[in-house]
Formats: structure tokens, sequence, C-alpha cells
């Protein structure tokens, strides 16, 4: 925290962080939001000022931002100490917390909440943001993503962005749509298999069309269309904007991990890191807050992922196909996750068919009713550990003796349970 600071946000900061601190020490988590919220309440300007003298860089979308925002850091560390919010903490008072405690002039990279990129970008005036994707999530608060396009598409308009080099994900009708009202704007090819959300165009309300091979879209009323991307991947090659083809080699599973990565190097590179540097050090990132991770938990070996909405399923059920051993799934309604849980009615898990399924979570009979539909093998367990005892069991009474592997899949507050049990 610098002492130039106006006096008032350096008293809310100081406060902001003795609150966190408490928070802490009675074990009642890590104190970022609570501290940012005092922060706040005390100077609802500070957001602004503490990110005065720090290159900042948002990263926002539906899936794969707290992943794209590891992977950006880790490149950006290449470089020197870099600003980050940890565990969620994407809305304005995690991300104020998380300023707070910065090195002076050190560089930023914050996750943002889809709903709160407006506001967090009219106040931090970032160098540069990236765009993942929009797609429906917690359905009780942000059911309409039209009206979050809308919503992103005026933020870039606003005269405090002129600056700001926008990276965007062109397969995305929405998220493109939101981009193109950008003075400067970097197209990137990450894809966007899961298309049901985008079927509207948002621009005059007609039916966008998809290209057979997913390679473009457009708008078959107006002149809508997907833009040129100046960075791909194909494979494991990235293609750079100036036409160079580097190898993109990850520790991390699947598609989706080599669009965010991807994003993250072409962000990078408006960031002033050069992309064999970004590439070198988004290669050593093993698994990003517990996701992906491979961990014996009570003596059975697991596979960790989170999936919570059906947009991300898509991309888990490519991962997972590489196993032919038991899942669980963790499916719990909280807040956080969203109250309604009806989305799992337009995930496929008629794909999970050959595998045995063990349902779990707060929600487990509303999961069980689903995959009973989908015609797939299943057990319910409630609680989550105990569920991968029960896959345990389904493999030894299979007669199978070589190590087989569980995947579990949970949504947001099932999977932080999951990952904060495994540290205590």
């Amino acid at each position: 925290m610098t002492a130039t600071l106006p006096p008032r946000t350096r008293a809310a900061a100081k406060l902001g962080g003795a609150v966190a601190r408490l928070s802490r020490a009675l074990g009642r988590g890590s104190g970022s939001v609570i501290g940012g919220r005092v922060l706040l309440a005390v100077d609802p300007a500070a957001l602004r000022a503490l990110a005065e003298g720090h290159a900042t860089a948002l990263v926002s979308g539906t899936n794969g931002k707290t992943t794209t925002t590891r992977l950006l850091r880790a490149a950006m560390a290449t470089a020197g100490p870099v600003v980050t919010n940890q565990r969620g903490a994407n809305m304005a008072p995690g991300l104020a917390a998380a300023l707070s405690d910065a090195a002076p002039g050190a560089p930023a990279v914050l996750e943002v909440d889809e709903a709160w990129l407006p506001k967090v970008a009219d106040a931090v005036r970032p160098v540069a943001v990236l765009l993942l994707n929009l797609s429906r999530d917690q359905l009780d608060r942000n059911n309409e993503v039209r009206m979050l396009a809308a919503a992103w598409r005026q933020a870039v308009t606003e005269p405090g962005m002129g600056a700001t080099t926008v990276v965007a994900n062109a397969d995305d009708p929405l998220t493109a749509w939101a981009a193109m009202a950008a003075p400067r704007t970097v197209w990137v090819a990450a894809g966007q298999p899961w298309t049901a959300d985008a079927a509207g165009c948002p621009a005059c309300g007609g039916q966008i069309s998809f290209a057979a091979d997913g390679d473009g879209w457009s708008c078959t009323s107006c002149d809508l269309a997907r833009p040129e991307p100046r960075v791909r991947f194909s494979g494991d090659e990235l293609q750079l904007a100036d036409g160079r083809k580097v190898p993109l080699r990850l520790q991390l599973p699947g598609r989706a991990n080599r669009a965010n990565a991807t994003m993250a190097v072409t962000a990078a590179g408006v960031m002033g890191i050069d992309a064999a540097d970004a590439l070198a050090a988004i290669s050593e990132v093993t698994d990003v807050d517990g996701r992906y991770r491979s961990v014996d938990i009570d003596g059975v070996p697991c596979r960790l992922l989170l999936a919570k909405n059906p947009a991300g399923w898509l991309e888990v059920l490519d991962i997972i196909s590489d196993s032919a051993g038991p899942v669980v799934i963790g499916i719990n309604a909280r807040i956080a996750d969203g109250k309604d849980p009806s989305w799992l009615w337009d995930v496929p898990f008629e794909r999970l068919r050959p595998r045995q399924v063990i349902a779990s979570g707060e929600r487990c009979h509303d999961l069980a009713v689903r995959l009973h539909y989908a015609e797939v093998q299943h057990q319910v367990e409630r609680e989550l550990r105990r569920a991968i005892g029960v896959a345990a069991d389904q493999v030894k009474a299979a007669g199978i003796t070589e190590p087989c592997r569980v995947d579990v899949v949970a949504n947001y507050t099932s999977f932080m349970a999951l990952t904060a049990s495994l540290v205590d």
C-alpha cells in the first residue's frame, strides 16, 4: 500500500486489513471479502485510488476466468511481483483487498465477476480486459446473458477505456458483439463448443448460424459475424498475432485450458511480456486452486475437477473421457452456485452411460433424477468424501486390482468444501 493514497483510503485500507487478519485468526476464512467490505464501507471510492499506479489486466467470463487469471499471473510474474485476487474473491471487496496489499507499482491481474466488470473497469482503468465467454450460470441471478453482453458492450465504450486493449474470444457471438464496440480489440479464436446460449443475435434478435466445423458464425438477419481472429491455437500449437507459430505445452488438461492459455499469452503480450517467456511460465502450472489436481483422498486416487454450468460440463466431459473409472459428482445450490439447479437438464450426462456414477452434494437427489433419465448407472451418497469411498468400493467389487482413478467433479461450493477438508 502506497503512502500517497488519500488519507481516507489509507485509513480504510488499514481498518480493512485489521478486520481481515482478525477473520483469519478466528478461522473464518481468508478475510479478503470481509476486509474489502469494511474498506469500501469506509471509503466507497477506494478501488479507483488503490488502482492508481498499477498496470492492470481484468479477466472476466462465465467459464475459465480463474484459470486464465492464474495463467496470466504466471506469465506476468516472469517480470517481477504481481498483484492478484485469490479463491473467487472477484467482486469489488475482494479486488480492493488485493490492491490494498499491493507493492507500489506492481502490475495487477484481477479476476472479475461478469456482472461487476463494468463498474470495476470504470474504477480501475485497465491496460487490458480479457473477455472469455458468456453463458447461463447462477440462473436465479444471471439468467439473461444478453443483458450481460449489453453491459459489457457499454463498458468498453466508456471514456476511461480509450487506452484499454480488449482481448476477446471471437468464437462467442455474445462476447464478440460486446467487444466490437471497443476502440482497440485483439481477436482470439478461443472456441465456444457450447452454443445454446448464443442462438439469438445480440444485435437484432435474429438467428445465429454456426459453421459445422465450429470455425465461424454469422447472423442470418443482419451483418453481425465472427471477426477475423489474429491469434488462434490448433492442437498443441499457438499462432501469434505476428504470424509466429510456437508450441503450446501445458500440464493442465483439455481443450478449454489451451483456450485459456491462448487468451493469457495474448494478454501478456499486451502487458509487455514476450510470448516465449509467457508460455514457459504457463507450462509450469499444474493446478488452479486445486482444480485438475491428482490427489489421494482417504487412500483413493482422485482427479479433482470443477464444473458449475452446462458449458463447463461440456468441457469437463471431454477431459474425463480418457478414463473408465467411477465418477463422483457433487452438486450444491447455495448462493455462490445459484439456487436453481435446473441447468442439470442441459448437461449431456448421457455421455457417462458406460461409467459408474455416485451422485453427491446437497442436491444429490436432483442430480440422481437427471442421471436416471440419462440412463446412467448411479448411486446416491450425500457426503462427498463418503461418496469417494463408495466409488472405491465399486472398483473393488468389480474385481479391478490395478490402481483406478476416481474423477471427482463438483460445482463451486461443493468443490471448495472438499478442497478445504483436504487441508484440514
